[in-house]
């Protein structure tokens, strides 16, 4: 390998094309991409996702090669990839003569502590820059809450918005005179609406598949290898902006917390992938729903734009800050020390619950599930029935394409299982049969019945819900926005009481069998 002053690593979460450093090329540097075991062994991913990433990671490495960049792409049908990553980057660096090992700083933990402590020992200078990516730095939310044991959002969107003048007037006051449209977002579909099909790209990944298959790599869910759907290159991504925008924006806001069967994707963005890899930057991601909604405002009202907008510059922005101020603490938290196995049907789908069996072969086709089937179904069931923190992790980072730790593990932990006792949000999130019936149409089609608490086929998020709440009442009882819950069920007749309680037991000693 010729000489070299400076070798540089990309991960496969880096792929931002407008970093500094692809502004000059330099033939004294060298950049290395590697596609390795380590990486895709650390969780059971689905296969769309490694597909995602590596067809992405492929796309890039082409592009900046064929600006005149020295690239080194050790792909996953090389041998080098059953290595660790950095002893593969340390032959780079050995090989080249190069006396300087430059970085971006990692979105992970456990990679930002590979990349601090591993090449402190090749002998040649290190260097770590910024992503140049994020709206914020990694302690920005920890300074902006210094001192409070809570985290609440709503107070860092607000300081978010101002500082970067996103939906601001002229007097620093929100468009609309609201910071926060939520109230107005969470309609059910109207019957016999079906939302738009989405833009696919259909794309051949056989070779790819056959690669991944040899190398041994272990995957879960589905895919047709003739037509893989998801943008992995900047204009694909460029592309289901615009189509977005154009086309979705308009009724996101009204329908993002809808349940659907007609349609995967609702009029959500899709984007989150595209903007995790940085192939898409945030910033312009909110720049162009924002001007399309100043140029255009009867295009999509300021409901929609603000539900949209609060996604990406309130809440990413925050968990990314949560993550960085509580891990890798954060990792181990288990507020309601639940220890129940994590139940094989989430990797199959195979249950009698509807809005379950729903969510995840939709998750299992498509490695895509909607934030409300996150929280409000698969995650709604998990924290009532008391499963393992870490098993739910470890399914909500393997299944869905846009999950990195950083997002994924302060999203689940988090705001879905409130492991953390409450930094996230200000009170479990569970619901009963209620809720689902309310937002969609699963409840029609269930072999359960949504009314019913006590009977053998009641609903078990039912009796699980009542169960939950009386199981946890010494760490939940205090907590102001609970309050009605423990009202409500201390009216109850103590007979009816121990039925649901009973029903409950039942359910989770059978949470194989639902």
């Amino acid at each position: 390998m010729d000489s070299a002053h400076t070798v540089r690593l990309v991960l496969g979460d880096q792929l931002n094309a407008a970093h500094p450093w692809w502004s000059v090329v330099d033939r004294g540097v060298v950049t290395v991409m590697v596609e390795c075991r380590q990486e895709t062994d650390y969780a059971r991913h689905h296969i769309q996702k490694v597909l995602a990433f590596f067809l992405a990671m492929r796309g890039f490495s082409t592009d900046r090669a064929g600006e005149g960049h020295r690239m080194h792409h050790v792909t996953i049908d090389q041998q080098a990839a059953l290595r660790p990553m950095l002893d593969v980057v340390h032959d780079v660096v050995v090989a080249t003569g190069a006396t300087r090992f430059e970085h971006q700083l990692p979105d992970e933990w456990r990679l930002d502590e590979l990349l601090r402590t591993g090449p402190a020992e090749w002998g040649v200078e290190v260097v770590p820059c910024d992503t140049h990516h994020f709206l914020t730095q990694r302690d920005d939310l920890a300074t902006h809450f210094k001192g409070k044991k809570q985290y609440l959002m709503e107070s860092f969107y607000r300081m978010m918005r101002k500082r970067h003048a996103v939906l601001i007037d002229g007097a620093s006051q929100p468009e609309g005179g609201k910071w926060n449209y939520d109230a107005n977002n969470r309609k059910k579909l109207p019957k016999g609406h079906v939302p738009p099909q989405p833009k696919l790209w259909l794309r051949d990944v056989e070779g790819l598949m056959v690669q991944l298959k040899e190398a041994g790599v272990e995957t879960v869910g589905r895919v047709d290898p003739t037509s893989f759907g998801w943008p992995v290159t900047r204009e694909e991504s460029l592309e289901l902006l615009d189509v977005f925008v154009e086309e979705l924006l308009p009724l996101f806001g009204d329908f993002q917390d809808a349940l659907t069967e007609d349609s995967w994707t609702v009029y959500h963005s899709r984007l989150s992938f595209a903007m995790n890899v940085k192939m898409l930057s945030p910033l312009e991601v909110i720049e162009a729903v924002e001007k399309k909604w100043r140029t255009a405002p009867s295009h999509a009202s300021i409901e929609q734009v603000e539900g949209f907008i609060r996604q990406i510059l309130g809440w990413r922005e925050y968990m990314r800050g949560v993550y960085w101020a509580h891990m890798p603490g954060y990792a181990e938290k288990n507020f309601f020390e639940h220890d129940r196995s994590l139940p094989g049907w989430f990797w199959t789908g195979d249950t009698g619950m509807r809005c379950l069996q729903h969510a995840i072969t939709q998750t299992l086709d498509h490695a895509y599930a909607h934030h409300i089937q996150r929280l409000m179904v698969t995650g709604n069931f998990a924290l009532l029935a008391g499963i393992d923190p870490d098993e739910v992790d470890s399914w909500y980072l393997g299944v869905y394409i846009d999950a990195i730790e950083w997002v994924e593990i302060t999203n689940t932990r988090g705001m879905s299982q409130f492991a953390d006792g409450g930094i996230v949000g200000t009170k479990p999130y569970v619901s009963s049969a209620n809720y689902m019936h309310k937002m969609g149409p699963h409840c029609a089609a269930c072999r359960y019945n949504r009314q019913g608490k006590t009977e053998d086929d009641a609903c078990p998020f039912n009796s699980l819900y009542w169960h939950f709440h009386a199981r946890n009442r010494h760490l939940l009882e205090k907590n102001p926005r609970i309050g009605m819950v423990y009202r409500t069920w201390d009216k109850m007749d103590p007979a009816k009481q121990q039925a649901i309680l009973d029903r409950g037991d039942a359910v989770l000693h059978n949470l194989e069998q639902l």
